[in-house]
């Protein structure tokens, strides 16, 4: 006996709400696009962050001791900025990373060292071969499950799938390559972030055709988008959604797009496109090896981004209401133009920045 429209509807919902309730709490959504299909003619390092930290800021981390320089996403009130959850180096090189669920059980005693690692990397490596040999060199087991990506100023660039002991290096060359919260060398039907790998392939499908991806169409369409891959739709004109497996999740926090270099140019040219707080609700704004706005920096004895706090507090203008379950829905009516207008701001910041 064939169900009828509504016990469908009801069904799929059923269905998304499990597979939340089975997804990991960091996660992300992750791209890495070669020179080649990038419509600046340089290889693009894109992330877009869910985490259950409720502010992050960008900050310069001085070279000293024979190491490098770097810009580096960190946690609010990290002021020692022990732990880089993206960056980028004076040299060219830049890394980021997605949460990983299914490379190995979740039982370890020591986790949770991906910022770590990331801050270490980009103090000591300017290439990706020089963030394997990094890998190599780290005491294991190394407290990582992660996918970490990787570009460098001589055309290179890849994903190392990582876990305590191991990891596996995808060299990205001629393809685009997508990461969420699985790895394909890791249990298959395991881990999360399937729906939004779906999400982001679909969004890059017209791009693809075009054979060019930009940054802005990353942090501008991608990381603003409200298509859902599972029920096949753009839910932005709907009144109210439930707010689960779009890329923009009730914990993202950023969407970065590092821009690199390629072979010959000036290595100080890699920079950022970035989005401080929900995206959806922030704006995107140009940031340099030695230029950061001055909002995306910390300030006050919290460490906190004034950028990423205006970000946030729009985004809890969106909740219908906070009782019950109403922290799990989106009131779209007041998303949608806060949205189109943080967009707009975005287009003519990439504008002015060319």
């Amino acid at each position: 006996m064939s169900a009828n429209l509504s016990d469908m509807k009801k069904l799929i919902s059923f269905l998304i709400l499990i597979l939340g309730v089975c997804s990991g709490v960091w996660a992300c959504t992750s791209m890495i696009v070669p020179a080649k299909s990038s419509s600046t003619g340089r290889p693009l390092l894109w992330k877009h962050r869910d985490t259950g930290a409720d502010n992050n800021f960008l900050a310069r981390v001085e070279a000293q001791n024979g190491e490098y320089g770097y810009v580096g996403l960190f946690n609010g009130g990290d002021s020692l900025l022990r732990e880089a959850w993206m960056g980028m180096n004076d040299t060219g090189f830049a890394i980021m990373n997605t949460a990983s669920y299914n490379l190995a059980p979740d039982t370890a005693g020591f986790k949770d060292q991906e910022g770590v690692v990331m801050a270490g990397a980009l103090k000591r490596c300017a290439t990706v071969n020089d963030f394997e040999k990094y890998l190599e060199s780290l005491p294991k087991p190394m407290g990582v499950q992660a996918n970490f990506g990787v570009i460098d100023a001589d055309g290179n660039a890849a994903y190392f799938e990582t876990d305590d002991e191991r990891w596996w290096r995808f060299d990205v060359t001629d393809s685009i390559v997508i990461r969420t919260n699985f790895s394909f060398m890791g249990e298959e039907g395991k881990g999360s972030g399937y729906i939004r790998y779906n999400t982001a392939d679909f969004l890059l499908s017209e791009a693809r055709d075009k054979s060019t991806v930009s940054p802005q169409f990353l942090t501008d369409t991608v990381s603003r988008s409200f298509y859902h891959s599972l029920l096949g739709r753009d839910c932005c004109t709907d009144d109210y959604v439930v707010n689960q497996d779009f890329i923009p999740r009730d914990i993202s926090t950023s969407s970065i797009v590092i821009e690199g270099v390629v072979p010959g140019e000036d290595k100080a040219g890699i920079r950022m496109w970035a989005i401080l707080g929900y995206p959806p609700c922030g704006e995107t704004r140009l940031v340099t090896l030695n230029d950061i706005p001055a909002d995306y920096q910390p300030s006050g004895t919290q460490w906190r981004s004034e950028a990423c706090d205006r970000a946030m507090q729009l985004r809890k203008s969106t909740i219908p209401f906070e009782g019950g379950s109403g922290k799990r829905y989106i009131d779209m009516r007041k998303l949608i133009p806060i949205n189109e207008c943080m967009r707009e701001k975005s287009l003519e910041n990439y504008k002015t920045a060319k």
